[in-house]
């Protein structure tokens, strides 16, 4: 048994749909021994899956990153979420795809014949608290020391795993990681910072992961007259913002008011924050009530 985990739900695993208790992969699987594959999470409102789109285009950007190729096709990948979604029941949940390089002898050479493994299941989530979009999250600083290819959205996360700790030693909610002083992204996140009302992001390179509210975000401050600048960021820009915000799938969007200890800004959520965080609900309204 898994604390917290429902060993009866319904999972994917190689063609076959059977209860999470019975999904077996092998020691030799490649996502087991060399963390060789890659995952996307797909979040769903209303059992409506949000910017699938996006989501599956990253997901074949990855295997295509890592020279994965999988006999699955676009409209196979949208079946399969609308199929686990269908099965789940569930209202508010993220549909997790991951696909490994298969199972192979240990040899850190791609193998010439291996399957890839892949693995879906879904889970419910909770949008964010109300206490969290209105009071906001803290953070601190951390130097970013994962490796150069941040881009692919890859299951070797022990990168992520170690700055996720960082937070929770830290007693915070999240970390803001930077590279050679400059801004890369979160744990689990990508950061963004408002200065004088103008939105500023890093650049979508190899060295963050660019989330799919990227594009989101970029719709959301165009239909609400904010200004957005992608470029490098430096430290101290991040510690003078006027406004500082993470966003991901499941945190939706959420204003950061305490960083390093002390307030960000007026240490309440911004106006940015505001408009952002209007056009998100009302993204997800318009997909619930499509």
């Amino acid at each position: 048994m898994i604390p917290g985990v429902d060993v009866d739900s319904i999972v994917y695993l190689n063609g076959e749909y059977l209860r999470l208790a019975d999904a077996k992969v092998s020691v030799l699987d490649r996502g087991f021994i060399f963390g060789d594959g890659i995952y996307d999470v797909v979040p769903a409102y209303s059992g409506r899956p949000f910017r699938m789109d996006d989501h599956l285009s990253r997901l074949e950007r990855s295997l295509d990153s890592i020279n994965i190729s999988v006999d699955m096709n676009r409209s196979d990948w949208e079946t399969l979420v609308a199929e686990m979604l269908h099965r789940s029941g569930l209202s508010d949940c993220m549909v997790y795809i991951q696909v490994t390089r298969g199972v192979a002898k240990r040899e850190h050479a791609f193998p010439k014949n291996s399957t890839p493994t892949v693995f879906c299941m879904v889970a419910p989530f909770s949008r964010p608290t109300e206490e969290e979009r209105n009071q906001g999250l803290s953070a601190v600083a951390i130097p970013d020391i994962r490796w150069l290819r941040c881009n692919i959205k890859s299951v070797s996360l022990l990168g992520n795993v170690l700055a996720k700790q960082a937070a929770v030693d830290a007693g915070v909610n999240e970390v803001v990681q930077f590279r050679d002083g400059y801004l890369t992204e979160g744990a689990s996140s990508n950061v963004w910072i408002a200065k004088s009302g103008i939105l500023l992001a890093p650049p979508r390179d190899n060295l963050i992961l660019e989330g799919i509210r990227f594009g989101l975000i970029e719709e959301l401050a165009l239909q609400s007259g904010v200004q957005l600048q992608s470029r490098q960021i430096a430290e101290y820009e991040v510690a003078t913002a006027d406004e500082i915000m993470i966003t991901s799938a499941t945190r939706e969007i959420l204003p950061v008011t305490i960083y390093n200890g002390k307030p960000v800004g007026d240490g309440r959520p911004g106006e940015v924050y505001s408009k952002l965080r209007e056009g998100y609900d009302n993204a997800i309204k318009n997909l619930e009530q499509a």
